[in-house]
């Protein structure tokens, strides 16, 4: 069964794609659905880039339900390991 929830958020900064160039990235779009590549029913998927440039500037990830989690946990740690000042 697949939700066809797709939610979308805009970004600001750069990813590493192939061939090693890094490129902006303002869009994300994160959605739970069947995976094209990972072994599982179903994945966690994340596609950044950048809407208004090449379409085939993008990163994307497939990740289990449990290591999504542990990634959004991973990024919470970071973020408040981080002195306030920074993260303006």
């Amino acid at each position: 069964m697949c939700t066809y929830t797709t939610v979308r958020a805009a970004i600001d900064g750069s990813a590493k794609g192939p061939g090693g160039a890094w490129f902006h990235v303002a869009d994300a779009t994160v959605y739970f659905d069947h995976p094209v590549h990972a072994q599982f029913e179903h994945t966690l998927n994340i596609d950044l880039s950048d809407q208004s440039a090449d379409p085939a500037r993008r990163v994307a990830v497939e990740l289990s339900a449990e290591s999504a989690r542990r990634l959004v946990a991973a990024i919470q740690d970071a973020l408040a390991a981080v002195p306030g000042e920074m993260l303006t």
